[in-house]
């Protein structure tokens, strides 16, 4: 079957089991909800966005306030069923930003797992490697342990700190225009450690807030909105365009850096794109959530075992299974007695299913 056949067959039962995994989810919690009624209330919840508004917002910067200029879509919404008024407030206000925003995390974090995984030839790898989601904690972290004044608050702090620690390990494993796979991957493991020790000094001096800060480092989805997932959707789409795109790329480098440059692929350049761009979409995921393991490392190993190493197919199908995973682990960290950060979760079934998987297979590098 060709690669695009695959992909669509793929694409289209993921996408089914998606949105079971949606409805499933909303049907959940303290409240229990006719799945058909909550089918039709996230039926209801679709908007095609149609425009733009632009509007101004203050961001306050120590004792000044900045106005920033921000554009908001416009939506229409297709579908009008008749449904109670509480049921549908509960899945569209309460459960589905949440769920939907589980969605794009897990597919982010997937996403950047897929092609981590083919960048560094190790099926071991995930989107943390290269320290990213240790330069997104201690900006969280510093954040709600320091009396700072950060524009836009917790989410733009581990956003950036991300970045620019992604950006500062390709730095110091640069030389002379080339970034060696193995120097980059030592590199991000030091300054990883190093991140880990400032994090642990940050939580020290964090006094009454420490609490607020460990449960962001465990990763969570509490008290999310559809602010967040209007503002963490269009660039997780984006990235992932972009990743797809250079996914014949990723295909190539599997077979060594010199075959590579000699099949005409531009190796820096496809590396520096590969990197950056997976940087950013992790550090999207990671903003928004807090640091939330094994959905980089296991969904794509999976797949990878289910679909083959083509990129063409397997960065599509691991962003889809991503988002169906953590969807599913966040429905089992909300169902207790008491909320779980889903970091916690994906932790608990992902450590034993990869030990699992190592004992039952043979891991190759890539």
């Amino acid at each position: 079957m060709r690669a695009t056949a695959r992909v669509g067959a793929w694409s289209a039962g993921l996408l089914v089991a998606l949105a079971a995994a949606t409805v499933a989810s909303a049907a959940v919690g303290p409240v229990s909800l006719d799945p058909v009624v909550v089918a039709k209330a996230c039926l209801n919840a679709i908007g095609l966005p149609t425009g733009l508004d632009v509007g101004v917002v203050t961001a306050s910067l120590g004792p000044l306030g900045l106005p920033v200029p921000v554009l908001s879509p416009t939506y229409t919404y297709p579908f009008d069923f008749a449904l109670p008024g509480t049921a549908e407030t509960i899945v569209r206000e309460l459960r589905l930003p949440r769920i939907a925003l589980a969605a794009v995390v897990g597919f982010s974090l997937a996403s950047a797992g897929a092609v981590m995984q083919g960048f560094f030839r190790n099926p071991m790898a995930d989107p943390s490697i290269i320290g990213v989601s240790g330069g997104a904690a201690v900006g969280a972290v510093a954040t709600i342990a320091l009396p700072l004044a950060v524009p836009f608050g917790l989410h733009a702090a581990a956003f950036v700190g991300a970045v620019l620690t992604a950006f500062a390990v390709y730095v110091l494993a640069t030389r002379d225009g080339r970034t060696p796979v193995a120097t980059l991957l030592l590199a991000g493991i030091a300054v990883q450690t190093f991140l880990g020790a400032v994090v642990s000094y940050l939580l020290l001096q964090s006094g009454e807030s420490l609490e607020r800060a460990v449960y962001w480092l465990m990763g969570h989805l509490q008290h999310s909105t559809w602010g967040e997932v209007q503002v963490t959707l269009p660039l997780a789409v984006l990235a992932f365009a972009v990743l797809l795109a250079y996914a014949r790329d990723l295909n190539v480098l599997l077979l060594g850096e010199a075959d590579a440059q000699s099949l005409g692929i531009e190796v820096e350049r496809s590396k520096r794109i590969l990197l950056a761009v997976s940087s950013v979409i992790t550090a999207a995921a990671v903003a928004v959530a807090g640091v939330i393991g094994f959905v980089g490392l296991i969904v794509p190993h999976v797949m990878r075992l289910v679909v083959g190493p083509d990129h063409r197919i397997l960065l599509p199908t691991s962003a889809l299974a991503g988002a169906t995973f953590l969807v599913l682990t966040d429905t089992l960290a909300r169902s207790g007695p008491a909320q779980l950060p889903v970091g916690i979760v994906t932790a608990a079934l992902g450590a034993p299913f990869f030990l699992y998987l190592l004992r039952r297979r043979e891991v190759h590098a890539l």
